[in-house]
């Protein structure tokens, strides 16, 4: 290394290559003829360097030395007194820089980096690889997991909904039947009346065929008393299947059916069948207005069923008064988009508290009551779009129960 700074000196050389701090141990007036290129700041390291720092001046033992010679030179250098400079011998570095210095060059123990085999390229790239893998194998487990869960869930909620669709069909079946309970409770609370009706026909019949058999004992049996005879008991044996018809096709149970029909007519449908049911007959108005321009997607059976209870609350509401004043209006009309039907009686009304309470369940204002009607026409309703509301007339006595359906033109 003197003679590379010589050569410096001299010029024969424009830049060489010594060991850090061998500057600094020349003297002044010859440190003046170099200076360091590219110099670099090292922390707490006293000389100028333009390199990384590497460990130097390495002792080691050859294989012949034997071990008690190593250990006594060793504790002989480490006793030593350090020099001016501040330099002294200690344990061996870290030499972690070499190493990267050589696999940055690809030399010494890493020469085989400059082989572009598949070895050589595993061996250089492995941690990478290494890491490359385990976020592959993190990914597989992952998307596994994934699947298992989305199988899991799938499966949970296609049991839910199938345990769903089970009860909505319960459900259905059983609103079916309470709606087929509640027509025959109808029938049931009107039986009376309409067996009296039923007799009249029936006492009709009789009677004609009665006195056909007199004509015919005494001899006075002609064909204009026989047509006369027959053209009644017909009349009168299809006024009765007529009740008889409609009372079963009302009471009949069968599946929920939807139809396009026009408002007034299931309304008068279900006032016929109404009177037809009793011996004496409330009058009933119906004012159907423009509604009957337009139609309603619904059950007509389920429709009846509310107008029929409607009309049967309102009856006995008016128990109280005289026959000859019995009577319930029925107004049509269009709100919007929707059709209402309101069923008015002239009976004794509700109190503001009773008419909130009107629509739930088990609530009645009958001493012999369930308190289902009412609850079961605002669920058929409500199954139709429309709302069941009660309120209390404009003017004189009574009740105003009125629902709405959605109309089409």
């Amino acid at each position: 290394m003197s003679k590379l700074t010589q050569a410096v000196a001299a010029g024969r050389a424009d830049a060489g290559i010594v060991r850090a701090c061998l500057i600094e141990s020349l003297a002044p007036q010859v440190q003046s003829k170099f200076r360091v290129l590219s110099p670099r700041v090292e922390p707490d390291f006293p000389c100028q360097t333009s390199t990384r720092l590497y460990p130097d001046w390495l002792i080691a033992t050859l294989r012949s030395t034997p071990p008690a010679l190593a250990k006594s030179v060793a504790t002989a250098l480490l006793v030593m007194a350090p020099t001016a400079e501040g330099l002294s011998w200690t344990v061996p570095a870290d030499y972690q820089s070499v190493h990267d210095l050589f696999r940055e060059l690809r030399t010494g123990p890493y020469s085989y980096l400059q082989e572009s085999t598949l070895r050589a390229t595993a061996l250089r790239y492995w941690p990478a690889g290494l890491v490359l893998a385990t976020l592959l194998l993190a990914w597989v487990v992952y998307t596994v997991r994934v699947d298992h869960l989305v199988q899991s869930r799938t499966a949970e909620l296609r049991r839910a909904l199938d345990e769903r669709q089970a009860i909505e069909r319960r459900m259905l079946m059983h609103q079916e039947q309470l709606e087929h309970l509640s027509r025959l409770s109808i029938l049931g609370e009107l039986s009376g009346t309409l067996a009296h009706e039923l007799n009249q026909p029936l006492a009709s019949i009789g009677n004609y065929a009665q006195s056909l058999v007199l004509r015919v004992d005494n001899g006075r049996l002609t064909d204009a008393a026989v047509r006369e005879a027959s053209t009644e008991i017909a009349g009168q044996a299809e006024r009765a299947a007529g009740i008889l018809g409609r009372i079963r096709s009302f009471a009949r149970k069968r599946a929920t059916l939807r139809e396009r029909r026009v408002l007034p007519d299931l309304v008068r449908e279900a006032v016929t069948l109404f009177l037809g049911m009793l011996s004496s007959r409330p009058k009933i108005e119906v004012e159907e207005g423009t509604t009957a321009k337009y139609v309603v997607d619904v059950d007509p059976l389920q429709i009846q069923q509310v107008v029929l209870n409607l009309l049967k609350n309102g009856l006995d509401a008016m128990q109280h008064l005289p026959e000859t004043e019995r009577r319930m209006d029925i107004v049509l009309d269009q709100v919007g988009h929707v059709l209402r039907v309101a069923v008015r009686d002239f009976g004794h009304g509700l109190t503001p508290e009773a008419r909130q309470q009107l629509f739930e369940p088990f609530f009645t204002t009958k001493p012999d009551g369930l308190g289902l009607g009412l609850s079961i026409c605002t669920t058929i309703v409500e199954a139709h779009g429309g709302r069941l509301s009660a309120q209390a007339p404009s003017d004189g006595p009574g009740l105003v129960i009125s629902f709405t359906l959605p109309c089409h033109a």
